[in-house]
């Protein structure tokens, strides 16, 4: 770290980016999240292609997020007692262990010697082991980042973390589907599997052993009580979250995609890849604005803008038959939800204390893997009994409602600035 006087440190939009640890955990972040980004494309186009159903796209967002919410509470408790790099470690061979297994029963040798009935179910099998590594995972790199990065810089940290987030968002569909079109499913499972364990080598030899700063002294329950508590007796994390995971839940058409792309726009895997992508794009524009003017000096205001933003996107893309504009409005809906995202998580690094953050963060996954992959149930199952695109229409006014009926309820937090979020 460089000789930086607090206020010029402060002013300087790469200061997070100034700490080694913090460039290798970024390191981390990218190829973990490029891996499942790519073997999200992948997965859903292939069981898409198999089955033809609706339905079956949702079950995958629905066999992520069981066993996910299912140990999420418990895995903020294990990430706040645990050595996090040693955690982290075995997270991502976690990972990289159901990859391999995916990478196997999906290639054309195994779908010949088990049948597609048996291939689905390995398939959903090894996704609901992925929603199991998952439920440790965010909890243990929430932690982990926070005890990398100084507490004055964790908006700057925040804002880096979620922008390299979506970068592997960007490139990681995008490679997915071309991958998939031009070499085949074992090719992708190759790039994953490589990916995961460069992702491992970051952590391995260029993390430090962060000791856990909590040692429980009542039981597990107790423990897990305290951090649902914190999160519920906190109006603005409390409100914030829920917004989230409700517009989220019901504004969710990434699960629709492969629908979209086969189907509707007729650009096959290739044009899956570039929608999947183009979210992201408009997040890291966004992101890489937002560090240099963040959007906290009035964050409700500005979350409540961001998250009918992204409605409107949602709305405008369910009415779109062009693939370029339906691109443009997924542009923009990826340039929404960041904004929400760098509110969010900013105001979860400031407001939770050091010693519960593995909770308070598994209470926030819980509420994330709710509006995400029950969402993308949701999405699916609409799709099944109303039709693909009215479930996206639907789903859209239904976030813009929930942005309207949160306002009638928290006005009286609308006015407030980051000093008096602070002091909240």
């Amino acid at each position: 770290m460089t000789d930086t006087k607090p206020e010029e440190a402060m002013k300087d939009p790469y200061i997070a980016m100034r700490f080694p640890e913090f460039r290798s955990y970024l390191a981390m972040r990218f190829l973990f999240t490029f891996a499942y980004q790519v073997q999200a494309v992948v997965v859903g186009w292939h069981i898409y292609q198999l089955t033809k159903d609706p339905l079956s796209l949702g079950l995958i967002g629905l066999a992520e997020a069981i066993p996910s919410i299912t140990v999420t509470l418990y895995g903020g408790y294990i990430a706040d007692k645990s050595d996090k790099k040693k955690l982290m470690i075995w997270i991502i061979l976690a990972m990289l262990f159901s990859s391999l297994v995916l990478g196997i029963v999906s290639s054309a040798e195994g779908l010949n010697y088990l049948g597609q009935g048996p291939v689905i179910l390995i398939m959903y099998l090894m996704i609901f082991f992925v929603g199991l590594a998952r439920g440790f995972y965010s909890p243990t790199a929430f932690t982990l980042m926070a005890q990398i990065i100084p507490r004055e810089h964790y908006t700057n940290s925040s804002t880096w973390n979620s922008g390299i987030w979506q970068v592997a968002s960007i490139i990681g569909p995008a490679v997915g589907g071309l991958l998939y079109a031009f070499s085949g499913i074992t090719a992708c499972f190759v790039v994953i599997v490589s990916l995961l364990a460069m992702a491992l080598v970051c952590i391995l030899f260029f993390v430090k052993n962060y000791p856990p700063q909590f040692v429980p002294r009542e039981n597990i329950f107790k423990s897990l009580s305290e951090g649902i508590k914190f999160v519920f007796n906190n109006k603005m994390i409390l409100g914030a979250l829920s917004l989230d995971m409700f517009s989220v839940f019901f504004g969710g058409a990434v699960a629709l995609m492969p629908i979209f792309a086969h189907d509707i726009l007729q650009v096959g895997s290739e044009g899956l890849g570039f929608m999947r992508a183009a979210p992201a794009v408009g997040a890291v524009i966004t992101m890489f604005i937002m560090a240099k003017y963040p959007p906290m000096n009035k964050p409700w205001r500005n979350l409540l803008l961001a998250v009918a933003g992204f409605g409107i996107s949602i709305i405008c893309f369910g009415l779109s038959r062009n693939f370029y504009l339906s691109l443009i409005c997924l542009f923009f809906e990826g340039a929404f939800d960041s904004v929400s995202v760098i509110i969010r998580s900013t105001l979860l690094q400031l407001l939770t204390p050091q010693e519960m953050r593995g909770r308070v963060s598994a209470v926030n996954g819980m509420f994330i893997n709710s509006s995400n992959e029950i969402g993308a149930f949701e999405s699916g199952a609409t799709a099944k009994i109303m039709g693909t695109i009215p479930s996206v229409l639907f789903g859209g006014s239904m976030t813009l409602l929930i942005v309207f009926l949160t306002y009638l309820k928290t006005r009286k937090l609308v006015p407030l600035g980051l000093r008096q979020i602070n002091d909240h």
